[in-house]
């Protein structure tokens, strides 16, 4: 099933999460790792990885939130009170603003510091978005850094909301956007 229905999340908007929630794991694996790599011409293959990953986080999250505005929303189990739905929905908003700022500052920073020009996997030049300027580049690369842990954090606290709601609350907010083929079914209250 392409698209949500009001049990659950369809499998395009299933292959968003799970791709981007992988390429972020994976995103702030290499650039924790590389930021202590020693600085030789060696760590370049390194960085450029680096970059492209972020502008496909960037790309995939831009096709989610288009999606998303063709792709119905799934309803709420009954049982969450409508506090918790709005927080969930700040939440979400929260981790989209994110999805797109954490790319986007790493772009601005990888412009300003005006290294070399940046090549998407090696395909095509990827434009600056401004000019290199030294003297904004330590202020951006604090910035984009500061971005990531809010991000992680955020994510963490997601990931965390959704497994007390799948295995304190029973009321399978996890299945429903879990992969169709390890899809358990809804605990049904007072059933059997």
């Amino acid at each position: 099933m392409l698209k949500s229905d009001s049990t659950r999340w369809g499998s395009l908007a299933k292959f968003f999460h799970w791709t981007v929630v992988l390429l972020i794991l994976a995103q702030g694996t290499i650039g924790l790792v590389m930021v202590e790599l020693p600085k030789t011409p060696s760590i370049i293959p390194v960085f450029s990885v680096h970059k492209s990953l972020g502008l496909t986080i960037l790309a995939l999250a831009i096709l989610r939130l288009t999606w998303r505005a063709f792709d119905p929303r799934p309803a709420e189990p009954a049982d969450i009170p409508h506090r918790q739905v709005r927080l969930a929905r700040w939440g979400h908003a929260l981790l989209y603003a994110l999805l797109f700022a954490v790319p986007l500052t790493g772009w601005w920073f990888d412009s300003l510091s005006g290294l070399r020009p940046l090549y998407f996997f090696g395909l095509f030049e990827v434009p600056h978005l401004v000019a290199p300027d030294k003297a904004l580049k330590d202020f951006a690369s604090q910035v984009h850094e500061t971005l990531f842990w809010l991000l992680i954090a955020v994510a963490a606290g997601h990931a965390s909301i959704a497994m007390v709601h799948q295995f304190a609350h029973r009321n399978n907010i996890l299945g429903r956007m879990w992969p169709d083929g390890l899809q358990r079914k809804a605990v049904i209250r007072g059933g059997s």
